[in-house]
C-alpha cells in the first residue's frame, strides 16, 4: 500500500508541477500581451477614415441624412462631417429704397428649413447608426458685393463662393445667429440703424406740423411724411451682419467676423476651395465672379485650417507657397496658432462631376474613437488628407519625427523638443496591389529637402542633418502617383 501511495503522491506532484509550469507560461504570455497592448494604446493612434464637406437634401444634396450616413458606412467610413449650406440667398435692390424695391432668391439651406430640424435629423441618424461618428457643420458664404447694373446687363455678384466650412457647432442658435448677409435678425447689428430712424421720426413730427397748414405747406408735409415712412421702412429690416452688399469689397473683415464668431461658440473653421476654378460664370441674368483666394490663408487669423485636397488643382501646398508661409509665421511667433490641411469632398450626388462618395477621405488619428476625439483631432492637426478614386486608398502607417534613439517622438500636430538632429520615419501602404510608381516629398519649413520614389508598400528612414539651437522648424510630407496624400506638420523646437 505504501509504494502505491508514494507512487500516487509522485504523480500528483508531477501533475501539480506541470500545471504550475503551464500556468506560469500562460500568465507570462498574458502579461506580455497586456504589456504590448497597453504600450501600443499609450503610444499609437487609431486611424479612422472620415469624410468632410458633404451635403444632404436639407440644402443642395441629393440624399437625406440617413441615406448619406448609410452610404458612408457601407464604404468603410466611420466618421462623417455634414456641411450643408447655412444660408443660400442673393438679393438686389434698387436705390434709394433697396430693401423695399428688390429681387430676392433663396435656395434650400439649414436656416431656411430651421437649424433645429437640421440638428435633429443628424441626432436621429446617429441613433440609427450608433457606430458612426456624425458631426454637424455648415458651409458659409459670409459676404458678397454687387457691381454693374441690371439694366446695363452687367450686374455681377463678387465673392459669393468665397466660403468657409464650420464644424462642431451643436445649438440651433449658433447657426441662426451666424454673422452673414440675409441671416435674420441680430440685435447687435440692427441697433446700428437706430440713429437714422430717429432722424426720420423727427422729420415725421415736422411733417405733421406742416400738414396742419394749408396749400403749399400741407403738400410739403405730406411729401415729407411719405418719404420719411419709406426711409424708415427701408432702414428697419433686421440685420445679421454689419456689412451690406452695396458698398464694395470689404476685404477680410466679414470673413474674420465669422471665424471669430464660430471660435466663440467652440466650433472650428476651414477655408474651403481657396483655389476654386468654378466661381466665375453666368447665372441667368447676372454674373457670379469668385476668383481664387489663396491669399485668405495669410490675410485671416485664428481659423483652424483649409481644404488641402479637393476637386481642383492645388498649388498652395507646394513647398514655399501660402501654407508654408503661414506655418513659418507660426514658428517665428508671428501667428498664435498653426493651420491644418483636410480633404474636402464637396459631395452632393453620386457621379456628379465624375466623383464618388469616398474619393476625398480625411483620416483621423484618434486616441478616443468618438465625436470628441474627431473634433480634437481636427483642432490639433491629428489627420492626413487623401484624394483617390474609391475604393483606391493609401494608408500613411507612420509619419514621425524623433531623436535618433526614438526616445522623443512626435507625429502630425505634435511639437517636440530635440537636442540633436532628427530622424524621420515614413511608412506607406495600399489596400490594393499596385505597380504604380509613387513619389514622396519631405518638406522642411517650406523647403523640399528630399524626394523618395518607389512602389507601395514603402518604408523610409531619413536622418536630417538640420540642427539649429533655439529655432523652431517643422516637417511635412506629400505623396503622388497613386492618388494624392498630404500630411499635417510635425513641429520641432531645438534646444538652446
Amino acid at each position: 500500500m505504501k509504494p502505491f501511495i508514494n507512487k500516487m503522491a509522485g504523480r500528483e506532484f508531477l501533475i501539480i508541477r506541470s500545471y504550475a509550469k503551464v500556468s506560469g507560461i500562460v500568465a507570462f504570455l498574458v502579461l506580455i500581451i497586456l504589456f504590448f497592448y497597453v504600450a501600443s494604446y499609450g503610444a499609437d493612434y487609431q486611424q479612422v477614415a472620415g469624410l468632410i464637406d458633404t451635403r444632404s437634401a436639407l440644402s443642395d444634396g441629393a440624399y437625406d441624412i440617413e441615406t448619406l450616413v448609410k452610404m458612408a458606412k457601407e464604404r468603410g467610413f466611420e466618421a462623417l462631417v455634414i456641411n450643408d449650406h447655412d444660408r443660400m440667398v442673393m438679393e438686389y435692390g434698387l436705390p434709394p429704397f433697396r430693401n423695399i424695391v428688390k429681387k430676392k432668391v433663396e435656395l434650400n439651406s439649414i436656416n431656411k428649413n430651421g437649424a433645429e430640424v437640421y440638428l435633429n435629423s443628424i441626432s436621429k441618424a446617429q441613433k440609427k447608426f450608433p457606430d458612426m461618428i456624425l458631426i454637424p457643420g455648415s458651409e458659409s458664404a459670409p459676404f458678397y458685393y454687387w457691381t454693374g447694373s441690371y439694366f446695363k446687363k452687367n450686374l455681377t455678384a463678387h465673392n459669393h463662393e468665397k466660403r468657409i466650412l464650420t464644424i462642431g457647432m451643436e445649438k440651433p442658435e449658433d447657426y441662426e445667429n451666424l454673422p452673414m448677409l440675409h441671416n435674420g435678425a441680430n440685435p447687435e447689428y440692427t441697433r446700428a440703424v437706430l440713429p437714422s430712424i430717429l432722424l426720420f421720426l423727427c422729420s415725421i413730427v415736422v411733417s405733421i406740423f406742416l400738414i396742419r397748414w394749408r396749400g403749399f405747406y400741407r403738400i410739403t408735409g405730406v411729401i415729407i411724411l411719405v418719404l420719411s415712412l419709406a426711409f424708415i421702412a427701408d432702414s428697419i429690416p433686421s440685420r445679421s451682419s454689419p456689412f451690406d452688399q452695396y458698398h464694395g469689397d470689404q476685404g477680410m473683415a466679414p470673413y474674420q467676423l465669422l471665424v471669430d464668431y464660430v471660435n466663440s461658440r467652440g466650433g472650428l473653421t476651414f477655408w474651403n476651395y481657396p483655389e476654386t476654378n468654378s466661381g466665375i460664370r453666368d447665372v441667368g441674368p447676372i454674373r457670379v465672379d469668385t476668383p481664387p483666394y489663396p491669399e485668405a490663408l495669410e490675410e485671416s487669423e485664428d481659423y483652424t485650417g483649409f481644404s488641402a485636397l479637393y476637386g481642383d488643382n492645388i498649388t498652395i501646398t507646394e513647398p514655399g507657397n501660402a501654407w508654408d508661409r503661414v506655418l513659418n509665421a507660426y514658428c517665428q511667433g508671428v501667428r498664435s496658432r498653426p493651420v491644418w490641411g483636410i480633404s474636402a469632398a464637396d459631395f452632393h450626388e453620386e457621379g456628379e462631376s465624375g466623383e464618388k462618395l469616398g474619393n476625398f477621405p480625411t483620416v483621423f488619428l484618434l486616441r478616443e474613437k468618438s465625436r470628441k476625439g474627431v473634433l480634437e483631432a481636427l483642432k490639433n492637426g491629428k489627420m492626413y488628407a487623401y484624394r483617390g478614386s474609391y475604393p483606391q486608398s493609401v494608408r500613411l502607417d507612420e509619419f514621425s519625427v524623433a531623436s535618433p534613439d526614438g526616445a522623443n517622438k512626435g507625429v502630425s500636430g505634435d511639437e517636440i523638443m530635440l537636442k540633436e538632429s532628427p530622424r524621420i520615419r515614413i511608412s506607406l501602404s495600399a489596400a490594393e496591389t499596385s505597380e504604380n510608381k509613387i513619389k514622396v516629398r519631405l518638406i522642411r519649413s517650406g523647403e523640399l529637402i528630399r524626394t523618395f520614389e518607389g512602389t507601395l508598400p514603402m518604408q523610409i528612414e531619413y536622418d536630417d542633418i538640420s540642427f539649429n539651437p533655439g529655432k523652431k522648424i517643422y516637417y511635412r510630407i506629400d505623396m503622388s502617383g497613386y492618388g494624392l496624400l498630404v500630411s499635417n506638420p510635425v513641429f520641432v523646437k531645438f534646444a538652446e
